[in-house]
């Protein structure tokens, strides 16, 4: 991930329904969640989660697929996991042992969700 990328993921998850709507469509998987059901978890309404899901969306944490007449929304794992390694990638001046915690959460956590059947 460049300084770039980070920056646009930064600003979509400073937002604090966004951050919310990320953290949701981690826990939920690969399996996602429905448009309809983030604004019924969130109580908000559809038009204004659609905002928010297009911003998540257009930075690449969030991905979404069609299924029958709903759009699926999921994390993207490998985006999430990238953002991770970029604040960490200079980490710890010289103590790597810091950072190791979170560099294994990074690191080992998206591919087991991902491979959950």
């Amino acid at each position: 991930m460049d300084e770039g990328q980070a920056l646009a993921s930064f600003g979509a998850l400073s937002q604090e329904t966004r951050l919310q709507i990320v953290r949701m469509l981690v826990v939920a998987g690969p399996d996602g969640m429905a448009a309809g059901m983030i604004a019924e978890k969130l109580e908000v309404s559809p038009s204004n989660v659609s905002f928010h899901l297009k911003e998540l969306d257009r930075a690449g944490l969030i991905g979404q697929q069609r299924e029958s007449r709903s759009i699926v929304y999921t994390a993207n794992y490998d985006v999430l996991g990238g953002l991770v390694r970029f604040l960490m990638e200079d980490c710890c001046a010289g103590h790597p042992e810091v950072c190791a915690p979170a560099a294994q959460v990074a690191a080992c956590c998206a591919p087991a969700v991902r491979n959950v059947p």
